[in-house]
């Protein structure tokens, strides 16, 4: 019985890629990347009717992505808050 292979989703693993390139050397484009990718092989893939596997590695990129992204915001918001505390600090000459 020979059963029909199942190809790889390649937007799958361009998600994977880019969310592993978010965390080490492009951040914000790597997950940026990963994010947009991850939903276009998650779409992909459902479509497929089964001929297509990767979901898995679609969903790694994306949760990847949205976690630097998330993290970026947040250290985007304590820089902000930091200056903004240093700046009330400082004595106005006015």
């Amino acid at each position: 019985m020979n059963l029909p292979v199942r190809q790889t989703n390649t937007m799958a693993l361009i998600s994977l890629i880019a969310g592993i390139l978010g965390w080490t050397a492009l951040p914000a484009l790597g997950s940026i990347v990963a994010i947009i990718t991850g939903h276009m092989a998650r779409g992909e893939i459902r479509r497929s009717a089964g001929t297509q596997e990767g979901d898995g590695m679609a969903l790694a990129g994306l949760i990847m992505g949205y976690l630097m992204v998330g993290l970026c915001l947040l250290g985007i918001l304590l820089f902000v808050l930091f200056i903004g505390g240093l700046l009330w600090m400082v004595p106005n000459y006015s």
